[in-house]
């Protein structure tokens, strides 16, 4: 089955468009509600959002959804979305949302979906739902129709959990923390959680109106949070994205420390500990080949997955992996979340910079990444990646970097542009790689 709602990470688009209605929320309430109700118990569903606009509209939406076929809802405002898998296990509910579109822009938002253990969806069961969304869907009877309820201490609740992700005896003391919330989901949890480990925040990105989420700030836009750290004189900069699952960090000189790098740190330490598990880390095709030459020179492998947070799970599950992510900032770290969690990855990165006693700019930048350039190409519509010239094109390039570099093109999932990436050890030739594959997709697309 095609899917015409779900793409790599939930439903996700313009709001008031398309798949991103008041309407849709609904009936995705309704059918998720109805694909969980297993068993005889009350059945719960908990509700997060970050902080866009749109989040009131389409939190209601799916009150009404869910309520609508019998399922009680737990909602908590605006929480991260690991905080949202947090509390589905730790309430006992049946299934877990997250309404956010991410990084996005506040015009965008989105809809996650997490079973009661936690974790994301599966194929099956967002294709099972993705087929009840064009049927008629049972309505409860008025006798079971089911009730909503706000929790009030959901972030207390959180904050506790990502403060046990470190061991008691650290803290932050000493420390000075430039943190950029990027006016979204973590605006009150992540600083306060640094703070009552010690530390003195230096906040950013914490008045979200509604609009200005993502809006030149947080993971996607470190301009702002590198200034401050250089500044204020900071330690170290956080920088989470609009849901909080994404961390970029910035050091004392305001040098932006990618996720490659923050997966070579975070598994390199646990590897000294004993505690790595897997024999590596979980990456996806994008991460840099200095990545994986940096983790062999330490005896430590580098799984690649396709693009996206749920292939680098998936793959960490079947095979015992407990460190993954993705260059982006996706942090993945199994011993303390089920999913991406950018605050409880930080806090790792704190403790090892703590624990060595040395500037960020000296614990953070482990290998040098090999040249990478990587571009997106918009199109309106077609298969660009299909026309012989553009094949032809790719070729051609994958031949000149032949045992020198990798290239990677695929149409994202989650936006009408064609990524084009290309790596090696001459910048010359990528940057030739790259602009010779765009202008034929140009031109394809045209």
């Amino acid at each position: 089955m095609s899917r015409q709602f779900f793409g790599t990470d939930g439903i996700r688009g313009r709001t008031n468009q398309g798949a991103m209605t008041a309407a849709i929320a609904m009936k995705v309430g309704q059918a998720a509600g109805t694909r969980f109700l297993r068993g005889s118990h009350r059945h719960r569903v908990v509700i997060g959002k970050d902080t866009r606009l749109s989040g009131y509209m389409l939190e209601n939406a799916m009150v009404a959804g869910f309520t609508s076929v019998g399922m009680d809802v737990v909602l908590l405002g605006p929480m991260p979305t690991p905080a949202v898998a947090l509390l589905t296990r730790e309430l006992r509910a049946d299934v877990g949302v997250m309404i956010s579109a991410s990084h996005n822009p506040y015009e965008d938002n989105g809809i996650k979906l997490f079973g009661p253990d936690g974790f994301k969806l599966s194929d099956e069961d967002e294709l099972a739902i993705e087929a009840m969304l064009a049927q008629d869907i049972a309505l409860a009877a008025s006798e079971e129709i089911g009730r909503a309820r706000r929790i009030d201490d959901a972030r207390g609740r959180y904050i506790h959990a990502v403060k046990r992700s470190l061991p008691e005896a650290v803290r932050l003391d000493g420390l000075k923390i430039a943190v950029d919330c990027a006016n979204g989901a973590a605006y009150q949890v992540a600083p306060s959680a640094f703070w009552e480990l010690g530390a003195e925040v230096v906040s950013i990105g914490v008045t979200p109106n509604g609009k200005n989420i993502n809006a030149k700030c947080g993971s996607t836009h470190v301009e702002a949070l590198q200034e401050t750290v250089v500044s204020s004189g900071a330690d170290i900069g956080i920088a989470l994205d609009g849901d909080a699952d994404r961390l970029i960090v910035v050091d004392e000189k305001g040098k932006t420390v990618d996720g490659d790098q923050i997966m070579a740190l975070i598994g390199t330490q646990l590897a000294a500990r004993g505690a790595l598990r897997g024999g590596g880390v979980v990456a996806t095709v994008m991460s840099n080949l200095g990545l994986e030459r940096y983790l062999n020179g330490q005896g430590l492998t580098l799984e690649r997955t396709k693009v996206g947070d749920r292939h680098v799970l998936e793959r960490m599950r079947a095979g015992g992996f407990n460190v993954g992510g993705e260059q982006s900032g996706h942090m993945i770290l199994l011993d303390h979340a089920t999913t991406g969690d950018g605050t409880v990855a930080a806090l790792q990165v704190l403790a090892a910079l703590v624990q060595s006693g040395k500037p960020a700019s000296e614990v953070l930048h482990l290998f040098d990444p090999v040249p990478q350039l990587l571009r997106n190409v918009r199109f309106a519509g077609g298969k660009p990646l299909e026309a012989d010239r553009v094949k032809a094109v790719i070729a051609e390039a994958e031949a000149a970097l032949n045992g020198k570099g990798r290239l990677v093109i695929r149409a994202s999932g989650t936006e009408p542009v064609i990524r084009v990436m290309a790596e090696g050890d001459n910048a010359g030739e990528v940057e030739a790689a790259v602009a010779s594959i765009c202008a034929a997709v140009e031109e394809a697309a045209a």
